[in-house]
């Protein structure tokens, strides 16, 4: 993937420059449990960083809508890839998938529509913005998490 960051980042522009030297990528297996070992990478990461509480639980949420989506929504291969921008004072989630998957997960095709469907919101309440990236075979779910004032 050729994702990027700016720390000028907007909803409305989605591509520029990298930081390399914060970011820190890692592949999940595609599996229900994918969601609880991001989070849990999120969290040492996030402490390392010495992201302030409330916006590490914005990013640990926000991880865990994405990583959830893809599981019940995508195909593998899973990557969960975080970065930051201390100057702009946003952390940048990205999860990438193999694309739709021709059926739901278990979980989202066992439960009522009144069940799932409130990621996508949850997610607009936490970010200062979120989007994806599509390529051929390949999809990135991106999201800045505002982490001070």
């Amino acid at each position: 993937m050729t994702s990027a960051y700016a720390p000028d980042i907007s909803p409305l522009r989605a591509t520029a420059r990298r930081t390399p030297a914060s970011d820190r990528a890692w592949p999940l297996v595609h599996c229900p449990e994918a969601v609880g070992e991001a989070r849990q990478v999120a969290k040492e990461v996030l402490a390392q960083w010495r992201v302030a509480e409330e916006a590490a639980d914005s990013v640990l949420l926000t991880v865990s809508e994405l990583v959830t989506n893809a599981v019940e929504h995508a195909q593998p291969p899973l990557n969960l890839e975080l970065s930051r921008d201390p100057g702009a004072r946003r952390v940048r989630i990205e999860v990438s998938d193999g694309g739709p998957a021709a059926t739901d997960g278990d979980w989202a095709a066992s439960c009522a529509d009144s069940e799932h469907g409130r990621g996508l919101t949850i997610i607009d309440h936490l970010t200062a913005a979120h989007g994806d990236c599509q390529e051929p075979g390949h999809v990135t779910h991106w999201a800045d998490v505002t982490t001070a004032a």
